[in-house]
């Protein structure tokens, strides 16, 4: 049978229905079993649980108060302390369907701690597809305009990867294999084709690329403008 993935990167068709008066500093409403993304990940598995598979995106930020991936104190990004509460948030997952795990947070050790997680409450063939190289681009631009994602004070680029960094790659992917990561991105996509190609070269499991909003806008732009062929480019 063929297989359909549904890609819920951040949550893409839901996380901007997620109310303001819905988060909180430690996330709260992303393990609610009354969150409406669990109802439809239940209600997807419960018509089409032999043809579908649900990947998931496990952050803070779309129910976090701060906007943040991590939990906030003051000015700094608690990388510990926000573990526990992304664990809890992919076995509410896992609970409600989901087929594969990707923990987009970019906090350190969070594979490992989520693999433990779910092998401890019975979810071992749950997979998990780790953000390995996430860098700190402008390329999600257009993204956290749309959504009005933005963090409420200061900037991700101190858990996200340097832009112009390609030893940390290798570092991270290194931590996500011996962790349990069963397939690894890099996001974004076309700026970062050397990356994608490193880890190939690397590692002996699938390498995920995630073409983001500013990517998608600036070929829509181009096509729109006459400049390239849309068929062709895409």
């Amino acid at each position: 049978n063929l297989t359909f993935f549904f890609f819920f990167f951040f949550f893409f068709f839901f996380r901007s229905a997620v109310k303001d008066e819905l988060k909180d500093q430690t996330a709260t409403y992303s393990k609610n079993p009354d969150n409406f993304y669990l109802l439809a990940f239940i209600e997807i598995k419960k018509h089409f649980a032999d043809s579908v598979q649900i990947i998931t995106d496990v952050a803070m930020d779309p129910y976090s108060s701060d906007g943040h991936d991590g939990l906030v104190e003051g000015d700094r990004i608690l990388n510990d302390e926000s573990l526990p509460i992304l664990g809890e948030m992919a076995l509410a997952q896992a609970r409600a369907g989901a087929d594969i795990i990707g923990p987009s947070d970019m906090m350190d050790g969070r594979v490992g701690y989520i693999r433990e997680v779910l092998d401890d409450n019975g979810f071992a063939d749950v997979g998990i597809m780790s953000y390995t190289a996430k860098y700190a681009s402008a390329f999600y631009g257009p993204f956290r305009d749309a959504l009005d994602s933005e963090p409420k004070k200061g900037d991700k680029k101190s858990y996200q990867m340097d832009p112009a960094n390609k030893r940390e790659a290798l570092l991270e992917a290194d931590l996500d294999f011996a962790e349990g990561a069963d397939i690894m991105m890099v996001k974004p996509a076309l700026p970062y084709l050397d990356i994608i190609h490193i880890l190939k070269e690397n590692y002996d499991i699938p390498i995920a690329a995630y073409n983001v909003s500013g990517e998608c806008s600036m070929l829509t732009a181009a096509c729109q403008n006459g400049w390239l062929d849309f068929e062709k480019a895409m």
